[in-house]
């Protein structure tokens, strides 16, 4: 749809300890992910669809997120509008624990993922949009923040 916004960044970064004395570790999430079935939130909201997650994956780095944000509500167009102008960059995941060890961090060793979340304060500080289609680097973008998905 005319308005929606693609973009591609890192919902999950492996090995980090979060705001929440977290730590997901690679393989957390079972390696193949299906995208089908996982929504994409404003702010971790229930009810506040925002689009889709198109693709999702593990990599070295953490779980790498394609997605759409839509613009066919008003909440996905505000969305979509905050994420063109860098006002909005942060990533974040909702999730069930399977398996955990320790405290202090806890280690997140399998995740049952739920939702992916577009946020302005993400727990992980690095969880960021890297990428937004259509749009070129510029000396205001993040770092590593570029067009092509």
């Amino acid at each position: 749809m005319s308005g929606d916004v693609r973009f591609a960044g890192y919902a999950a970064l492996f090995d980090r300890v979060d705001r929440g004395g977290d730590v997901v570790r690679r393989g957390a999430f079972g390696g193949r992910l299906a995208a089908a079935g996982v929504p994409l939130l404003w702010q971790h909201g229930p009810g506040q669809v925002i689009g889709a997650v198109e693709r999702l994956e593990e990599d070295a780095r953490g779980l790498r997120v394609i997605g759409r944000v839509s613009a066919r509500g008003a909440l996905g167009r505000r969305a979509a509008a905050m994420l063109r102008a860098g006002e909005v960059d942060g990533l974040s995941f909702g999730y069930r624990v399977k398996a955990a060890r320790g405290t202090g961090p806890r280690e997140l060793l399998a995740l049952e993922l739920v939702e992916v979340s577009l946020v302005s304060h993400p727990m992980q500080p690095m969880a960021r949009v890297v990428a937004v289609e259509g749009q070129t680097p510029s000396h205001s973008s993040p770092p590593g923040r570029a067009s092509a998905l």
